[in-house]
This record gives structure tokens, C-alpha cells and sequence, in this order.
């Protein structure tokens, strides 16, 4: 009885499910990504590579920016306070 108690919790825990669902889009979202790299035809296949590599570099850029101004935030606060 203990048993079926602790697989009812472990089932209906959403967090569990958050992470099982999250650890597979990690998985299979880059292997899908490959796939249909080597699926399009050549010329699509370099357009294809810049634009990861240039939405990379956004996506990288943007988090530097956020961290930035939140240091930038945190040093603000800080000033005010004192």
C-alpha cells in the first residue's frame, strides 16, 4: 500500500514531469535541429547554419545586455541606499 502511495505522488508531481519534459526538448530539440539541416538542399543548408550561428550570438548578446543592466541595477540600489 506504502508503495502505490509513493508512485501516486511520484506520478502527479508536475515538477517531476516540468523536468522529465524539459530534459527531452534538451535531448531531442538540437537532434531534430541537425536533422533538418542535413535534410534541406545545400544552398538552404549554409542559410540555415548563419542562421543559428547569427541567433546564437543574439541570444548571447541579449543575456550579456540583461546581466549587465541588472549589475548595472544592483549598483544603482546600492548607491541610493547609502
Amino acid at each position: 500500500m506504502a508503495m502505490k502511495r509513493t508512485i501516486d505522488l511520484f506520478i502527479l508531481n508536475k515538477w517531476i514531469w516540468i523536468i522529465v519534459f524539459g530534459c527531452a526538448a534538451v535531448i531531442v530539440g538540437p537532434v531534430l535541429i541537425i536533422y533538418l539541416i542535413v535534410l534541406v538542399p545545400a544552398p538552404l543548408k549554409v542559410a540555415a547554419t548563419f542562421g543559428i550561428m547569427i541567433g546564437w550570438g543574439v541570444a548571447g548578446g541579449y543575456k550579456d545586455w540583461i546581466l549587465a543592466k541588472r549589475q548595472e541595477q544592483k549598483i544603482l540600489s546600492k548607491a541610493t541606499e547609502a
